[in-house]
């Protein structure tokens, strides 16, 4: 069961695409699209991630930071970022160290869930039925953007 609207999100420190260290704490003041899949380059998750890529310009000056995350490892997310130049950072949560910690572990991958939590650290919108090809235009309708 995914973590519910009110929540603390849990705050973690992980690697992204080009090897940063990356913490939810780095973005205090800012509203985080923490979204989960299941793995790089697959049908489903390329959808997801060019929705994001896609709808790139309608998310800037309003302080939101989109993060994609999965159990791949930064060699697959940086291949998958160059094949489809993606403009966001992919967290490579290779330890599931997020994935347990948000509860979206779908046995070996993440489940495909959504998470906004805003600049003090609260969950505030859950989507656990994401339409991937709409996804970034979803999310922006759930800030009221």
């Amino acid at each position: 069961m995914p973590l519910a609207v009110g929540n603390d999100a849990p705050n973690f420190t992980v690697k992204d695409t080009n090897g940063n260290t990356v913490s939810l704490s780095d973005f205090k003041g800012k509203t985080v699209v923490l979204y989960f899949y299941p793995k790089d380059d697959t049908p489903g998750c390329t959808k997801q991630a060019c929705s994001f890529r896609d709808a790139s310009a309608d998310y800037q000056g309003k302080d939101v930071v989109v993060l994609g995350v999965s159990a791949d490892d930064e060699a697959s997310h940086q291949a998958f970022t160059q094949k489809y130049n993606l403009n966001f950072p992919l967290l490579a949560d290779t330890q599931k160290t997020l994935i347990n910690a948000y509860d979206v572990d779908g046995g070996g991958y993440a489940k495909r869930v959504t998470y906004i939590i805003d600049g003090n650290g609260k969950i505030i919108h859950v989507d656990s039925s994401v339409n991937t090809s709409t996804h970034a235009s979803d999310v922006l309708t759930a800030l009221g953007l």
